[in-house]
């Protein structure tokens, strides 16, 4: 990776993009100078930043997308800190020390209040640049960065002579003829020193997917999986340089990820065989699983306005997710249905950041704006087709809502100053004040709505809807103390906020049938029981270093918080409970260089998570929450532009007080490419030893829904990948 010059055209593009820190990749930047944007949010050096900050970009970045794998692997392999994947849609579960991670394009967030985990579902690998990687709780991001902040930076265009970019691949276990994936991508860019940009489209197209002894892989009706789904990521930037002192970038993405093939999973005549599923043809949905979004991203730069940099952006971002039928079992066959939920998300923020430069201080302050518009319809399916087909063939009987339609509104303002005290210590200190108002409309539970709809009671009431308003102070204090010889150890205490999912928390009653209509006895409604906001306050302790030879960094944290939010195993919905848990644990990077041709790196990330019983003890978190440990390793040679790389994961098991467990796994890949007279090969060989195991999301889902076989989703087998890719 390239230590970029301290410069006005990257530091615009960093700040633009509110990058969210520095760098390191399971290999560090080539010096701790390389310019990033921090907690401030402002360009700085990784020398001034007081946490844990990686970057992956460059050649190492390219070899891992290159060997088929998706954004959510590429960030589990070589971020500390970050859980290993789940390996299907959802990344439900991939968790940064233990919390919930904020996840941004180009500075615009993919997190709503309503917790979908589908934000790496979310762009083509053939059109991003670096990753950027923060870890721990964050002020200055707020909602959603409880354990981290991942931002995604999309490639753009540069001066110069038009540029094409092709690239070409595809993946298979060589099990069937359905064990395939296909993946293309083409681009061009150019531009002057006026104006410049950048537009491609990427696709894939993926087959089904063959567990370690070669059998087919369970599909996933619970949050969808990726097996014969086909994506489309059309992404287009064009950078304006008005004057000397302004800057324009205009970014507009559209993706398309959904499910495209004739495959199911048959459950039997009437659900006779859901704990005997099988995977067969004949698979037909008037509503089926995917993602589409189009975003839209506008940021402005005046590098002299009022003695400040001036920074401005501003987005929307439109999403629609689609999930499978799912069968909901009732007393009788009318009370019982498959139903399919449709989540649509519109976001918009506006930021606005000044900073100035004092000599030994710093300071960037700021207001932040946003919004958030949520609904959610169930589309139900006629009995007379989707039972006797065993969960195959689902045409639409009508449509009601699945959770309440809400609005989030949020201001924030902040402000961050860093003061370099002597020439070894420097200290950084911040404050966000937020305050967010929730707006949810009256909601009828959706069981009582498909029998109103199907004539089998004449009504229901409606669940209140109501207001709840969040004012939170959110504090960061960090301190860098510069040893000899290029190391580094700093200190700090962050705090992050979410709203629980009011989707899930709210909008909940019980209602007892009294003569022909459903009457509401009791409710959850916002109005008589607002939704608490979660703080997560962490402290951390860190060091690192960069040598001619070899870098480290290593990092201590303890995470806590007051309340937490637990899945309701029963209901699948989330119960907010004045319950103290923590997290703590210790995460860590070595590289070494042995010459100029060979490099071997491990890491590491071991935590642990903890909630208070009633007796004030502490005792495991469930395994349906926490996070496993894990390590990596790898080994790569490299002579001129030829190269390969064996590299390990590891998860390790964990258990509950509960008696529940989650088994670990034990993965290795390897990679190899060889530039040819035009262009460049790669060949890639995942799950090398073709292990057999079952994945961390498969065994949640279990313990989440019942129905071992339906949810036994296993780990994909060896794949061999070879990918073709050219600039010209």
């Amino acid at each position: 990776m390239e230590a970029h010059p301290l410069s006005r055209q990257v530091s615009f593009a960093l700040l633009c993009l509110a990058v969210a820190t520095p760098a390191y990749l399971q290999a560090a930047p080539k010096s701790l100078d390389a310019l990033v944007v921090v907690g401030s949010r402002t360009p700085a050096q990784i020398s001034e930043i007081p946490g844990t900050v990686w970057v992956l970009e460059g050649e190492e970045l390219e070899e891992q997308f290159r060997a088929g794998q998706d954004l959510k692997t590429v960030l589990g392999k070589l971020v500390p800190g970050m859980d290993l994947a789940p390996e299907t849609r959802t990344n439900y579960g991939q968790n940064m020390r233990g919390r919930s991670v904020l996840v941004m394009i180009d500075g615009v967030s993919l997190n709503g209040s309503r917790g979908l985990s589908r934000q790496f579902d979310s762009i083509d690998p053939f059109n991003v640049e670096r990753i950027e990687v923060l870890s721990g709780a964050s002020a200055i991001y707020g909602g959603g960065s409880t354990g981290g902040i991942v931002n995604i930076i999309s490639k753009k265009g540069h001066a110069g002579s038009t540029r094409f970019s092709t690239e070409l691949g595809g993946s298979s276990g060589f099990n069937n003829s359905e064990d395939r994936t296909l993946r293309a991508g083409q681009a061009i860019a150019g531009g002057n020193e006026r104006i410049s940009g950048r537009l491609a489209i990427a696709a894939q197209d993926k087959g089904a997917m063959v567990d370690g002894n070669g059998n087919p892989i369970m599909p996933d009706i619970s949050q969808t999986d990726l097996q014969f789904n086909r994506s489309v990521d059309i992404l287009g930037s064009t950078q304006i340089r008005i004057d000397d002192n302004q800057r324009l970038d205009l970014m507009a993405q559209l993706y398309d990820s959904g499910y495209n093939g004739d495959q199911g999973v048959w459950l039997g005549p009437y659900l006779s065989e859901i704990n005997n599923p099988d995977i067969r043809d004949g698979f037909s949905s008037d509503r089926e699983p995917g993602t589409e979004r189009y975003m839209v991203n506008l940021a402005y730069q005046h590098l002299d306005f009022l003695g400040h940099t001036a920074y401005v952006q501003a987005s929307v971002r439109n999403e629609e997710s689609s999930f499978h039928p799912y069968p909901y079992q009732r007393a009788s066959l009318p009370q019982s249905y498959f139903g399919a939920s449709r989540q649509d998300t519109r976001q918009y923020l506006l930021k606005g950041l000044l900073a100035k430069n004092l000599g030994k201080v710093k300071l960037s302050y700021g207001v932040d704006l946003d919004r958030e518009d949520f609904a959610a319809s169930q589309m139900i399916f006629d009995n007379a087709s989707s039972f006797p087909s065993g969960g195959l063939v689902f045409n639409e009987e009508f449509t009601v809502d699945r959770y309440p339609d809400y609005r989030v509104e949020g201001i924030a303002a902040y402000l961050q100053g860093e003061w370099q005290a002597t020439d070894r210590l420097q200290l950084n200190a911040g404050i966000r004040q937020r305050y967010a108002r929730l707006e949810m409309e009256p909601f009828i539970g959706t069981q009582q709505a498909v029998e109103a709809e199907r004539g089998l009671v004449e009504g229901a009431d409606a669940i209140p809807g109501g207001e709840s308003d969040y004012d939170v102070t959110l504090l960061n204090a960090g301190a860098i103390y510069k040893l000899n010889n290029g190391h580094q150890i700093w200190a700090n205490v962050s705090q992050g906020f979410e709203i629980p999912d009011p989707g899930k928390v709210a909008g909940r009653g019980s209602y007892s049938l009294q003569g022909n209509r459903y009457i509401l006895t009791n409710s959850l409604n916002i109005d008589d029981n607002p939704i608490p906001g979660l703080k997560t306050n962490q402290v951390e302790f860190g060091w690192r270093t960069y040598q001619a030879r070899w870098d480290a960094q290593l990092a201590s944290y303890y995470t806590w918080s007051d309340k937490e939010a637990q899945t309701n195993r029963t209901t699948l919905t989330v119960d907010v409970v004045d319950r103290k848990t923590r997290d703590y644990g210790i995460e860590g990077a070595l590289n070494w260089r042995a010459d100029e041709q060979w490099s071997f790196g491990a890491s590491a990330h071991y935590v642990r998570s903890e909630i208070e019983d009633s007796t004030g003890s502490w005792q495991k978190n469930l395994v349906t929450a926490a996070s496993l440990p894990n390590a990596t390793a790898f080994v790569r040679w490299q002579k001129n532009r030829s190269s390969v790389r064996l590299q390990g994961a590891k998860a390790f098991d964990i258990s509950d007080d509960a008696g529940d467990k989650i088994e670990g796994y034990t993965t290795f890949d390897l990679m190899a490419s060889h530039p040819l007279p035009l262009g460049q090969l790669d060949l890639a060989v995942t799950n090398l030893l073709d292990t057999q195991y079952d994945t961390v999301w498969g065994q949640r889902a279990q313990l989440f829904y019942g129905f071992e076989s339906l949810f036994d989703f296993k780990g994909q087998g060896r794949t061999y990948t070879l990918t073709y890719s050219v600039d010209y």
